[in-house]
């Protein structure tokens, strides 16, 4: 399965979070030569039940919105997103709810990388992991439950944003603030690979 190499702003913003929850890259089978001490988990399993059927049984008035009307900048959603008046779905697109299931567990994820600190040798050594290209850089960040921090001490070249990667290692349920956004979870990586499919 293909995975988005660019984001538009547009027909709003919970088709653009639904949709990328379902399908921004969708992990495939392990194969013979992985280490099967890695489970292979989907952006949406991080999402407690309760936030995913917000997100995926949006507000009706959405539909009623114009494309590229001032209601529909992603900007004014996410104000009304910290307004009390629309429920669940609202909180929804900003929850740091977590799976504590998923605490001290051995996963491997697809993931676009957004770099935050970089070495002398300009190797990215801390980064978000996010589900879309874009994220945190060209638009606003998706939930804190959909993005995971990650300190990579050796450090890695990135050549291209837009590039995908298969990160392995032990998930943590832990709290990540700065100033490019905020993170539900982190990772202690063991392995970095190109997403291939």
């Amino acid at each position: 399965m293909a995975y988005p190499q660019t984001f538009k702003p547009g027909k709003h913003f919970k088709a653009l979070l639904a949709a990328t929850l379902l399908i921004a890259i969708s992990p495939l089978a392990l194969s013979a030569a992985d280490d099967a001490s890695y489970k292979t988990i989907e952006w949406t399993d991080l999402i407690p039940q309760e936030d995913l059927d917000a997100l995926l049984n949006p507000p009706e008035y959405l539909n009623d919105i114009s494309d590229g009307s001032l209601e529909d900048q992603i900007n004014t959603q996410l104000q009304g997103a910290m307004s009390a008046d629309d429920s669940r779905y609202q909180q929804a697109l900003s929850s740091a709810q977590i799976k504590p299931g998923f605490n001290n567990k051995k996963v491997k994820i697809p993931a676009f990388i957004v770099p935050l600190e970089y070495d002398e040798e300009q190797n990215v050594t801390e980064f978000f992991l996010v589900p879309y290209f874009g994220a945190c850089i060209h638009v606003p960040p998706p939930p804190p439950n959909q993005i995971i921090f990650a300190a990579y001490e050796k450090g890695m070249s990135l050549e291209a944003l837009y590039d995908a990667f298969w990160i392995s290692g032990t998930l943590q349920t832990s709290l990540t603030e700065n100033d490019t956004a905020t993170s539900a979870y982190s990772i202690a990586i063991d392995s970095i690979e190109l997403y291939t499919e």
